[in-house]
């Protein structure tokens, strides 16, 4: 039987008749290289260990506009807002922040923060109410009449005309032309007692956004996970999948955890970083929904 052909230097041979696996990778979309380095350098790996490590890959989330990130902001203008608007202006990406009525018109800085914002191209304002509810959300979501007299006197406030992009205070609902979700943390009960708020809102020019995953913070404002600790949750987030709309992820912050005092500044950058070097793509909330 004659001898099977040497491969060529740096080139690992593959079944007889068959190219080599840095060979074959040549003719294949660049993608495929990341799987060649995860499982071992090429020389070390056998043709059919590359296609089976191929075909894995196909199986994940493709990258950029398949696995969308939305950032959103919520209660500025406060503390930590111009920090925010400083790295996004750097970072060219874009956001929503969801506004207060209350916080916009608590002073000049305040007023100049809500003018610099939406001057911005990349920057959505979105209604997050006026009151807030003064953060006792059962009792305000007992008025119907009232949450939508509140989130009214918001778009006065922030000058906004519908359809009025929207986060109501303390619910993660969505109500857009293409879906509706309620707040899973509810109970029947109160879930049932509140929909009447969502709906009226809704159907005052509102469309309403919850979040698929949360940068929490401390009642300080400090921020509770590391950037590292955040991204990784993305990371395994997009894995499984489970958004209210598929390979779409809003991610709801603070705007106070944005604050010098918490290094605000450098941990926004860093995230941003972190997330364009993992290919995520940033969406605007005016196409979430389309």
């Amino acid at each position: 039987m004659a001898d099977r052909p040497h491969a060529e230097e740096g080139q690992t041979a593959g079944p007889a008749g068959q190219p080599g696996v840095a060979a074959w990778l040549d003719n294949q979309p660049p993608k495929w290289r990341p799987v060649a380095s995860a499982i071992g350098s090429l020389e070390l790996m056998t043709f059919f260990q590359f296609v089976l490590a191929a075909v894995l890959m196909s199986a994940l989330p493709a990258h950029g506009a398949d696995r969308i990130i939305y950032l959103t902001f919520d209660d500025g203008p406060l503390n930590g807002t111009s920090n925010i608007l400083d790295v996004l202006e750097a970072e060219q990406v874009p956001a929503t922040l969801f506004m207060v009525g209350m916080h916009a018109e608590a002073g000049a800085s305040n007023k100049a923060l809500v003018r610099r914002a939406k001057a911005m191209p990349l920057v959505t304002i979105g209604n997050h109410s006026y009151t807030h509810a003064y953060n006792h959300y059962r009792h305000f979501y007992g008025d119907t009449e009232g949450v939508v007299a509140d989130m009214l006197m918001a778009n006065v406030v922030l000058g906004l005309k519908p359809a009025v992009h929207a986060r109501l205070p303390g619910r993660d609902v969505f109500r857009l032309p293409s879906m509706s979700k309620d707040d899973n943390s509810l109970g029947p009960a109160q879930a049932g007692r509140e929909d009447p708020d969502y709906e009226f809102v809704a159907a005052s020019g509102f469309y309403l956004y919850g979040w698929d995953h949360e940068w929490v913070h401390k009642d300080s404002g400090e921020p509770v996970q590391s950037v590292d600790h955040l991204v990784s949750e993305i990371d395994h987030l997009f894995g499984y999948g489970h958004f209210a709309k598929p390979g779409k992820l809003i991610l709801l912050m603070h705007d106070e955890m944005f604050q010098d005092g918490f290094d605000g500044k450098t941990k926004l950058t860093d995230l941003i970083t972190a997330l364009k070097l993992r290919h995520y793509a940033f969406g605007t909330i005016p196409n979430y929904d389309h």
